[in-house]
């Protein structure tokens, strides 16, 4: 059996960032506390903690004073920058650079478009580590969308200003935008519609795409290993499935199932961005002696 792993799988340049400061500071001390997983994979999480890094939550965060805490790649809100002011918090900060730059920008827009009486509006998903550090920017009042059963919380008689997390994927974003569109001339019957539209989907996320696309075209069974709470891992196993139908979802080598490899003469094995190469090279030598 030919069992190939995807080269372009694996950390995005954020994760790779995140965990290298990680693993630097905890060369040089016992423990380091990190704002929420490091990354979404509960196998890279645990092999850090094996490490000394203790994975805390906002209210924990609130308690802490006089110490070091790591913010992952997935950015934060300035409330999280001044409680650590407050109480004395050494900030070792992991934001992803291509998120820093889209929290600028939405602050900026949202600024302009209040500005207009109009709203900000975010494609992402509610409750996600990245999408609250952007709604932090614009004060709370962002409006997030993560789909079209969601436009109903869109004031179409008002502009809006769109933006998109940056792990979303660009299909899904150019759709929003499309119906966004119509549902204002529609209300408004007007074609001088006040639309912001601002693709803001990281392109190093996005260019993963057509890659899986033909990376599974190429074999019989593809495993997708991915961590249950990756967004991306969720978008990308979808693509992955919709090209190649025995795609198979698995966070670690106790998942697979020696049926799905009867007959098979080749399989592809892939990831998210928030997938280690470790992780991936494990299961392929499970799948070895299945």
């Amino acid at each position: 059996m030919n069992i190939e792993i995807d080269s372009n799988s694996g950390f995005c340049f954020g994760v790779v960032n995140a965990i290298q400061l990680a693993e630097m500071e905890l060369d040089n001390s016992d423990t380091l506390y990190c704002l929420g997983d490091i990354v979404h994979n509960s196998a890279e999480v645990e092999r850090l903690k094996m490490k000394g890094l203790v994975t805390i939550n906002h209210n924990e965060f609130k308690e802490l004073k006089n110490c070091k805490v790591l913010l992952r790649a997935h950015g934060e809100p300035p409330e999280t920058y001044k409680i650590a002011l407050e109480n004395n918090i050494q900030l070792i900060d992991a934001s992803c650079p291509v998120v820093l730059k889209l929290q600028k920008n939405i602050k900026l827009g949202f600024d302009e478009i209040i500005a207009q009486g109009g709203q900000i509006v975010i494609y992402g998903k509610e409750g996600h580590a990245e999408v609250n550090g952007l709604v932090g920017q614009t004060n709370g009042k962002a409006i997030v969308i993560g789909g079209i059963n969601d436009l109903s919380k869109i004031d179409f008689t008002k502009p809006v200003n769109l933006f998109s997390q940056t792990t979303k994927s660009i299909e899904g974003f150019y759709e929003i935008e499309k119906e966004i569109r119509k549902r204002m001339v529609d209300t408004q019957g007007v074609d001088n519609i006040t639309l912001i539209s601002n693709d803001t989907i990281c392109r190093q996320v996005s260019h993963r795409q057509p890659q899986l696309r033909e990376f599974v075209k190429k074999h019989d069974v593809v495993i997708f290993v991915s961590g249950t709470k990756s967004s991306n891992g969720k978008m990308l196993f979808q693509v992955c499935k919709d090209e190649n139908p025995t795609t198979y979802f698995v966070s670690d080598e106790k998942e697979l199932k020696p049926e799905w490899f009867k007959n098979t003469t080749s399989v592809g094995i892939c990831g998210a961005t928030s997938t280690p190469r470790w992780l991936m090279e494990k299961i392929a030598e499970s799948i070895k002696v299945l």
